[in-house]
């Protein structure tokens, strides 16, 4: 139990930093609240159960309200109530007798408890939200911890990897090791397990340089989900931006302790750890949602609102609610938040849910937002990796390609187009040809480079690579909404049978199409990113929106068969090629153009004649096999390294029969050495191989090879 505070001894303290900072003689209390009128400070026991005193927060500077308590320590247990108008219709929703969590904890004890008293308003009154709830809402309440945040990191250093060596995998911390054999039963679903042995070298061995973490701040299980005997398992929910999730600890008293401890593992064996984060919105909702934090300390600085009925919330998110980065001090917080993850937790980037919605303004979205240029002059934020899902449900929501200079972003069209590709569309050759080459039509200007595009073709919304291939509809039906959630265009093919099958051909013809993609991403310009579990087949049984389902459908099942094993060995075989060759991670975009220093043009296209490609090959929408060289010779530096000026020769069909295809003339070329062949991979065949300079290849239908120029000899002084 924290000591008893001797209210006499209570001083201002300082209105900054906001949060509660334990500053070695006590810990100073700050709360930002523009329309506040009083706010109290409230303490609890050990448990959280039990509130011990209230005390007035004394001073308040520059709209925010602070204190300092000499005797208070770590381990304090505390809360908020905030006193102010309580009118709805003019944006303002303070009630005291909702407990409220600090905007900035590092911490929390207990667990939400949905019930009524969580409102502001009562539920069922005439005259709903306009209401007033007097019921005291600190039982159902979770609350606040101080922390002292000193941890020993000893030589923990950023890997700092190149943006052009990148390659993400996607994962959720609990879903990753919850049924992997070699983890401790005690670690499994945790930071710990996480960072075990076994874990780190698996991820590593599909070249994978950077882990991107589902979010893991603070978040609530939505009461409808709970009644369902369901959770909201992805985490999309915040309502703690300084926090880690406590479930996902062994010891729930010291995640963030577990938390930096994880970190401090994956940076050593190299790897890089991003975050998924959710500042768009929070778990609060709309106006008939629960009173637990920020709608209760100043719900009309955090929000936006709807102008003229600011009663109502505008709602880009499709959550109900819309965090106001409009607001220096909502705007604050964002940036307190990011750069105490990357300063005090030590993780090398983020991953914005709905970015779009931080860079909009009140006239809509915009390059040079507030919070665009407070990433951009930042020394801390401009320092690490910043990845923007570049859209949202609001007016002018969708921007691929337009974020700032320094930003990477999700490109959807890649997935799009490349699915669509292969499951045998007409007229994609023309999209396909940007998507390969770092989508250039999209990213090229401002000087941004390919890395900007993150390529993917499955993430944790939507179907694993397994089920793109199994199934042609969603099976969401364990989410218990009638199958009526998800997206139901998915550019999937189940071969003939809808899920599982025992049929040999369709199981090949899969594994195949899974191998296909799985070559087409890493073998693309741009940053690859890899969903967690595709490197071996991962199903979800056709569930495309598995957000609610802390179950097998999502856990990772890591008991491989022979089909996972083969998908392994094929996902670090093609991790090893991009690593040997880095024309396939140049820092330019391609060029068709020639380049007279080397003579050779960096980027071509053949069609299977063994012919450059023409317009009207581009404008068919037949074009379903041809052929993209890269020529590493073509570079500025004219810098001639083992690897950097190979030349490379990718041949795509996406056909159902066979094509002739007649490998093209190069300068200086004696053979093409075949790498990889996605029809024969694992088999007797399988092994490089070389073949003549205008020899006739055929092309297995839906497939992908991979062929290396073997150069002539020259003479010496030649």
């Amino acid at each position: 139990m924290p000591p008893a505070i001797n209210v006499s001894r209570i001083s201002e303290g300082r209105p900054n930093p906001l949060g509660a900072t334990w500053t070695g003689l006590g810990v100073n209390f700050a709360l930002f609240s523009a329309h506040a009128t009083k706010v109290e400070l409230c303490l609890f026991d050990a448990s959280g159960e039990t509130e011990l005193e209230r005390i007035e927060l004394p001073e308040y500077t520059n709209e925010v309200f602070h204190g300092f308590l000499p005797d208070a320590r770590p381990g304090t247990i505390y809360a908020y109530r905030v006193h102010g108008p309580y009118a709805p219709e003019e944006g303002h929703r303070f009630n005291p007798n909702k407990l409220l969590l600090d905007p900035y904890a590092l911490s929390h004890v207990g667990d939400l408890k949905w019930d009524h008293a969580l409102f502001g308003y009562t539920i069922g009154h005439e005259a709903e939200d306009l209401s007033f709830d007097e019921r005291d809402s600190a039982p159902f309440m979770p609350k606040c911890r101080v922390v002292d945040p000193a941890f020993t990191w000893g030589n923990d250093r950023r890997p700092r990897i190149p943006w052009e060596r990148t390659i993400f995998y996607e994962t959720h911390v609990k879903g990753l090791t919850m049924r992997h054999p070699l983890v401790p039963e005690d670690r499994r679903g945790t930071y710990s397990g996480l960072s075990s042995r076994e874990v780190i070298r698996h991820i590593k061995s599909l070249g994978v340089t950077s882990v991107e973490l589902l979010p893991v701040h603070f978040f609530l299980n939505d009461d409808y989900l709970l009644n369902k005997g369901l959770v909201n398992y992805w985490g999309y929910n915040t309502l703690g931006f300084f926090a880690p999730a406590r479930r996902y600890a062994r010891n729930q008293d010291f995640a963030f302790a577990e938390f930096k401890e994880m970190v401090a593992r994956l940076h050593d064996a190299g790897l890089e750890v991003i975050m998924d984060v959710v500042y768009n919105h929070t778990a609060e909702g709309n106006e008939r949602g629960a009173t637990l934090s920020f709608k209760g300390i100043d719900n009309a600085s955090y929000y936006r609102l709807l102008p003229d009925q600011k009663r109502y919330y505008i709602n880009d998110t499709g959550t109900g609610n819309t965090v106001n980065l409009s607001h220096p001090r909502v705007l604050q917080m964002v940036t307190d938040s990011l750069r105490y993850w990357v300063n005090e937790m030590h993780v090398d980037g983020f991953r914005f849910d709905l970015g779009t919605i931080l860079a909009r303004e009140p006239h809509g979205f915009d390059e040079q937002s507030a919070f665009l240029k407070a990433c951009m002059q930042d020394p801390v934020l401009s320092d690490v990796k910043l990845i923007a899902e570049p859209w949202d449900i609001g007016p002018g929501g969708y921007q691929v390609g337009n974020f700032a200079p320094g930003w990477a972003e999700w490109n959807d069209k890649y997935r799009d187009t490349v699915r669509a590709f292969w499951v045998g569309e007409e007229g994609k050759a023309p999209d396909l040809g940007n998507r390969l080459s770092g989508s250039a039509d999209l990213f090229d200007h401002h000087g941004r480079k390919p890395w900007a595009s993150v390529n993917f073709l499955a993430a944790h919304d939507g179907f694993t690579l397994n089920d793109l291939v199994s199934y042609n509809e969603k099976h969401n039906e364990a989410n218990g909404e009638e199958n009526r959630d998800g997206h139901s265009h998915n550019y999937s093919y189940n071969y003939g049978v809808e899920g599982p099958t025992d049929d040999p051909e369709i199981n090949a013809l899969r594994e195949r199409q899974i191998r296909n993609m799985l070559a087409t991403l890493y073998l693309s310009q741009g940053t690859p990113m890899l969903l967690a579990g595709d490197e071996f087949g991962r199903t979800q049984q056709g569930n495309n929106n598995a957000y609610c389902q802390d179950n097998e459908i999502s856990w990772l099942d890591w008991d491989l068969k022979d089909k996972g094993k083969r998908l392994v060995a094929f996902t670090r075989r093609l991790a090893r090629l991009r690593d040997r060759f880095p024309v396939l991670r140049r820092g330019r975009f391609l060029s068709g153009e020639f380049h007279e220093a080397s003579g050779v043009k960096g980027l071509s296209w053949y069609k299977p004649s063994g012919e450059e490609m023409d317009s009207a090959d581009w404008e068919d929408p037949n074009t379903r096999c041809f052929a993209r060289m890269l020529d590493g010779r073509a570079q500025e530096s004219g810098i001639r390294r083992p690897g950097h000026d190979a030349t490379l020769l990718m041949i795509m069909n996406a056909h159902h029969e066979a094509v002739e295809f007649t490998l093209p003339e190069c300068p200086d070329g004696a053979a093409w050495i075949r790498l990889l062949d996605t029809n024969i991979f694992g088999t007797e065949k399988d092994a490089e191989e070389a073949f003549g300079i205008g020899e006739t290849y055929t092309v297995t239908g839906r497939s992908l090879l991979l062929f290396s120029l073997q150069r002539e000899e020259k003479e010496e002084g030649n």
